[in-house]
């Protein structure tokens, strides 16, 4: 069933919800339908807080719609300091409530997960069917919320992530602009390896899935892989710029959450469904073309 066979017609029901619609990959979504010309709701936590049951209960929001759930807790670090905050954003009785509701109107649940749910110690491309096993708290809210969402028995996507870039928020990318604008020499760990991803290309393969009629889990990230430092020094090549990038181990840089080692999430399922994913060098590309005309427009 595509976005269209959810349009009702009707203005106060256009049949497609954005949950975290100011957010970075909300933001893309939101920039996607418009230029679809697909009616939506853009909500944000002022109009629903997924954190909230009660929130979520009393919402007049048609719940047979297509919910993008863009909203989350996305502060890796700060979650193991606040995971039960975390949890009841990414796993909590909100998503519970939503889930619920969508299920008994008929809806669609697009859910936004990530491949913290796993371990981060394999040495091959994690399937969609891998055993979760996260190792931080932020990983362990985000599989919470896939349960939620596979045991509530509503219809749903979920799409795993990873590496999430955009010109917009903050994100590695845009402060890996800055500092080898600003600096002489970094350090970036060259000991974790993952698959980048354009939040402009996840909101066009989120669309992409619903169209298709697509249920269940799928893992959407730019093609190719690479390091950190790797993903730090085309960044910096991009732009031109001529900062040394010397690699480092984890170690060397120590956070108050860990990072997985290895969490490269396998596309081939959604590659039959979708094709082959567009390459994280041409995405970065892209998006380094749209960081150069903020900085001209801020300059101007």
């Amino acid at each position: 069933m595509s976005l269209g066979a959810f349009y009702h017609g009707k203005p106060d029901h256009p049949g497609v919800v954005v949950v975290g619609a100011k957010g970075m990959l909300g933001t893309h979504v939101c920039e996607l339908l418009t230029s679809l010309g697909v009616p939506f709701f853009a909500v944000d936590r002022a109009e629903l807080d997924l954190s909230s049951a009660d929130a979520v209960n009393t919402s007049d929001l048609d719940m047979s719609a297509v919910w993008f759930n863009c909203a989350a807790w996305t502060d890796v670090d700060g979650a193991e300091e606040h995971e039960e905050r975390a949890l009841a954003i990414n796993g909590g009785p909100g998503l519970r409530a939503l889930c619920a509701r969508v299920k008994d109107a008929g809806g669609l649940l697009v859910h936004v997960s990530t491949d913290y749910v796993f371990e981060g110690t394999a040495s091959e491309p994690y399937g969609t069917d891998h055993p979760r096993s996260p190792i931080g708290a932020y990983g362990r809210t985000k599989a919470a919320g896939e349960v939620i969402v596979e045991t509530s028995g509503c219809d749903y996507i979920i799409a795993r992530t990873s590496w999430l870039y955009s010109p917009y928020a903050n994100n590695f990318v845009k402060t890996m602009a800055k500092l080898t604008g600003d600096r002489d020499e970094l350090k970036v760990v060259s000991d974790q390896r993952g698959r980048p991803t354009s939040a402009e290309h996840l909101a066009r393969s989120l669309v992409g899935l619903v169209d298709a009629g697509a249920r269940g889990v799928f893992h959407v990230t730019d093609g190719g892989e690479c390091t950190w430092h790797e993903f730090a020094c085309a960044i910096r090549d991009g732009l031109g710029h001529t900062c040394e990038i010397a690699p480092c181990t984890t170690e060397e840089f120590p956070r108050p959450a860990p990072r997985p080692s290895y969490s490269v999430l396998d596309l081939s399922k959604t590659e039959r469904v979708l094709g082959a994913m567009s390459s994280w060098r041409d995405n970065l590309e892209a998006v380094l073309n749209h960081l150069r005309v903020q900085g001209r427009a801020r300059s101007a």
